[in-house]
């Protein structure tokens, strides 16, 4: 049996919720709903004095915006953000979900530009050795270059080396870390294939079979699925833009803190 209907809060003409009622309008089940407010995605429900919860239409808001982050960043980045937009401002509420936006587009453009080195490594790969790029120095990148780029810390990069996934070169008696063109190359193919929760055996095994067609077959796939999926988390943040849009504008109602 349901939980029973609390006396009305909020005003006569507006009828408490129950959990069961949260529940199918949010796509939760009843004991995750539960679970999200122990967790503090959404506020905690008012109490009637017989103990029941009674619930607001905010807080099916709060869960559908939950939903649409947690598919876009997991849900643990999702529980902070929408604690974020519950208690900060307007301003900073609506930088944090632009923030969201910003890192799908950039996770977006960094599997496209794997993709475009992987098709230059094909390419490279059906060129005479002798009509390749031989001015590549100028596109070479230091390690801490590198790490920006890709948005990794070089201690990953050094760890990928170790590994026989990125090989670099040296160019000083300090051992400090050159890469070239194709270093680079196979530097996006590895963040992308990383990024997919690909094991380092996996990536290694890829890696070293990039000349071959079974190589160049297995990353395209692996490539088009992260764009795939980075577009269907994109889909669902936008989605989700309209309740979103509720928790930002009752994060505005709040008196201003100075």
């Amino acid at each position: 049996m349901g939980e029973p209907v609390d006396e009305p809060v909020g005003g006569p003409h507006r009828a408490p919720l129950r959990t069961a009622d949260v529940a199918r309008e949010s796509g939760y089940s009843v004991q995750q709903v539960r679970d999200l407010e122990r967790l503090g995605v959404i506020p905690p429900a008012a109490r009637s004095s017989n103990g029941y919860r009674s619930y607001a239409p905010q807080h099916v808001q709060a869960l559908r915006a939950y939903r649409g982050l947690a598919g876009a960043v997991g849900p643990v980045v999702a529980r902070q953000l929408l604690a974020e937009l519950r208690t900060g401002t307007v301003t900073e509420a609506a930088s944090a979900v632009n923030e969201v936006h910003v890192r799908l587009a950039r996770e977006r453009e960094e599997a496209l530009r794997a993709q475009q080195a992987l098709y230059a490594i094909r390419a490279e790969a059906d060129t005479p050795e002798s009509e390749r790029d031989s001015g590549q120095d100028s596109d070479a990148m230091t390690i801490t270059e590198l790490s920006r780029a890709l948005g990794v810390r070089p201690s990953t990069l050094r760890f990928w080396e170790q590994e026989g996934l990125v090989t670099p070169e040296r160019v000083t008696s300090l051992r400090a870390r050159r890469y070239d063109l194709p270093a680079i190359r196979t530097a996006r193919i590895v963040a992308a294939l990383r990024s997919t929760g690909y094991g380092i055996p996996a990536v290694r095994e890829i890696v070293a079979s990039l000349r071959q067609l079974d190589g160049v077959e297995e990353a395209q796939r692996v490539l088009r699925e992260r764009l795939d999926q980075i577009a269907l988390r994109a889909v669902g943040l936008l989605r989700a833009g309209t309740d979103l849009a509720a928790v930002v504008t009752a994060a505005g109602q709040e008196p201003a803190t100075t």
